[in-house]
């Protein structure tokens, strides 16, 4: 008879534990009809588990990982609640809650809207911030009184939006008080984070939990001010603006020897294109240390005449033989990079000088 009452009192012997397979689970409720727990049962506590005894509402023991059996010397504070002084043989009831005690990671945060702040070189800005961190239960007891409560199946998703506003706010902050140019976030992302960390762990403590991480992935400026910083990069592109105009020079001679059939209006404004080129290239040549730049040199023309050429002529000389009446619009001139010889009235570079002398007479 004995050996049967303790085969039926081994068979009624309960196993307590909890199997996670999900990734976001932080406290989970064991189930058991009525929360009745029998005597000498196996508590099983699984690596980053924490298990927790509640008994009316108040805790009453909080096991580590390892495994249990549940009989009075290992329920000290459960037994002195319930007045077991001498032992026990009946089914107890308390609410057992498993917590994860494991790191959760890759929880996201990010401003809702941007940051307003000043900056040395942009003056007031708006900032956006984005990043990750990640947090650990490490009071399982003080998690499952302060946010938990009655909730039997109580996941990181029911406080991410609490702890997000958290961590924006005190991101905000951190940044205003940490003065650092738009232009030198990037290379203080780890001390921002470390700061945040710093600043925020007190108000997680008292949720039970710990941030372990903190990653600021991006603090970005508003649109229009990075494209503003795409040209003022972009300036300093070309270099030397000298050897890129003479380079552009080459490339639109070597072009027009390639098309020799053009006709006289185009090799004209060929000629134009290449004086003023050849212009803009003295113009910006380099300026003596402590003096004025060079003047600019005038473009010499040879001139027709009586089927001779002669020159090259500048437009000084060019201007006595208007006033003598030597060189008239008709006369066929000519200047390097000219395709042909074109009468002297069509080239507005000579159209000055032919200004200050009346027509011929009728």
């Amino acid at each position: 008879m004995a050996f049967w009452k303790d085969f039926i009192k081994t068979e009624l012997i309960d196993i307590v534990e909890w199997l996670d397979d999900s990734s976001d689970t932080l406290v989970h409720r064991f189930v058991r009809h009525e929360n009745e727990i029998k005597n000498g049962a196996q508590l099983i506590v699984r690596p980053g588990q924490a298990a927790v005894f509640v008994d009316q509402g108040r805790i009453a023991d909080v096991f580590a990982p390892g495994r249990y059996d549940l009989k009075t010397e290992n329920l000290p504070v459960l037994s002195t609640l319930l007045g077991w002084k001498h032992g026990f043989d009946s089914p107890f009831k308390a609410e057992v809650y498993f917590v994860t005690a494991r790191r959760i990671t890759n929880r996201k945060w990010g401003t809702k809207n941007p940051v307003m702040m000043r900056d040395a070189d942009f003056g007031p800005v708006r900032l956006r911030a984005f990043g990750s961190y990640s947090i650990r239960v490490v009071e399982p007891d003080k998690l499952i009184a302060e946010i938990v409560g009655t909730d039997g199946h109580f996941t990181v998703d029911e406080i991410a939006d609490q702890l997000r506003d958290m961590v924006t706010s005190r991101f905000t902050d951190a940044l205003g008080e940490a003065k650092i140019p738009a232009l030198d976030l990037a290379s203080n992302y780890d001390e921002i984070g470390d700061r945040l960390i710093a600043r925020i762990q007190p108000e997680f403590s008292a949720y039970g939990l710990e941030l372990t991480k903190l990653l600021v992935e991006n603090i970005s400026l508003p649109e229009e001010v990075e494209k503003m910083l795409d040209r003022r990069t972009s300036m300093g592109v070309p270099g030397d603006l000298n050897a890129r105009t003479q380079f552009q020079t080459a490339q639109a001679i070597e072009k027009a020897a390639g098309n020799p059939g053009g006709a006289a209006s185009e090799g004209m404004g060929m000629g134009m294109g290449f004086a003023m080129a050849n212009r803009m290239a003295n113009s910006l040549g380099a300026a003596p240390a402590g003096g004025p730049p060079p003047l600019p040199a005038q473009t010499a023309f040879f001139v027709a005449v009586n089927g001779q050429q002669s020159g090259p002529h500048g437009l000084d000389a060019l201007r006595r033989q208007v006033a003598s009446g030597s060189l008239t619009r008709e006369s066929l001139v000519w200047v390097q990079g000219m395709p042909a010889w074109t009468p002297a009235g069509q080239l507005p570079e000579l159209a000055a000088i032919f200004a200050a002398s009346p027509p011929p007479l009728p």
